[in-house]
């Protein structure tokens, strides 16, 4: 390829900034995205010129439109962060993302709520059962019907029922 004149670069680069416009403003070709190779399409000129070249002695040299590049992924960056996002599939994916997050931490909570209620129902479910045959126990035939009190009691005193003076 070779030496292009300074009209068309600079033709090129006019292409180049009205692509960059309409791709940021959101205004994509069918099948396109909001990336390099899109603007270099949409601007006519080959995707290479946005790149870094070398020269046959291992000097490397920026591409006629690297610049220009480099402003695109400027650009783009500072709306990313700004909340915009041009291309819709990449904001569907960030939505995508966040939703997937929460599900996920739903899914956690439910796993955790599901095990605290496995480990109360085996709880509840034991302790039934020693109450069952607590009651078993002492409604069968070899149990007295009255137990025997307990042989260390200890005795409680009775009320008084004299009365000192009045209560006036």
């Amino acid at each position: 390829m070779g030496q292009i004149s300074s009209t068309e670069r600079r033709r090129n680069e006019e292409a180049i900034r009205a692509a960059m416009d309409r791709l940021l403003r959101g205004e994509l070709p069918p099948g396109g995205r909001c990336d390099l190779k899109t603007l270099a399409a949409e601007a006519g000129v080959t995707r290479t010129g946005f790149y870094p070249k070398k020269d046959r002695d291992g000097s490397v040299r920026e591409g006629p439109y690297q610049h220009l590049g480099d402003e695109f992924v400027r650009r783009l960056a500072a709306l990313r962060e700004a909340g915009e996002m041009p291309d819709p599939r990449d904001a569907q994916i960030e939505r995508l993302k966040a939703q997937n997050a929460e599900l996920k931490d739903r899914l956690a909570d439910r796993h955790e709520t599901i095990e605290e209620l496995t480990a109360f129902k085996k709880l509840a479910l034991s302790r039934l059962a020693a109450q069952h045959e607590e009651i078993t126990h002492l409604r069968s035939p070899q149990s007295s019907p009255e137990p025997s009190p307990p042989a260390k009691l200890a005795t409680v005193p009775r009320a008084r029922t004299t009365v000192i003076g009045t209560c006036n």
